[in-house]
């Protein structure tokens, strides 16, 4: 799907999910103001307001008036794809492995 085939607001929801996924943006995090997302993105207010009330509707995100957007506490955990996941999960194995292979060979060396 090219930039073109997306509107105006879906290009700031994904633009905020990919920043969760990417671990920018964490939770309790605060998203920029309406108006720094609409300089950014280059669109209305009222555009911005959209794509927070999709990212709201998702659990993404919540709002306080007069305070501002946060990344909820489970956005990250939404934000992943369970391949992701998988992956992370695959990674910290390979880690905790490596480390007790070192341990070994110290053993055994030393």
């Amino acid at each position: 799907m090219s930039n073109e085939d997306v509107q105006p607001y879906q290009r700031i929801v994904l633009g905020v999910q990919e920043k969760i996924r990417l671990g920018q943006l964490t939770a309790g995090a605060k998203l920029p103001s309406t108006r720094e997302l609409a300089d950014e993105y280059d669109v209305a207010p009222g555009t911005v307001q959209r794509a927070l009330s999709e990212l709201r509707a998702k659990k993404l995100i919540y709002s306080h008036q007069g305070r501002g957007s946060f990344v909820s506490e489970t956005a990250s955990e939404a934000g992943e794809d369970p391949t992701t996941r998988a992956i992370q999960e695959l990674q910290h194995q390979v880690a905790a492995l490596a480390a007790r292979l070192d341990e070994i060979e110290k053993e055994r060396n030393g």
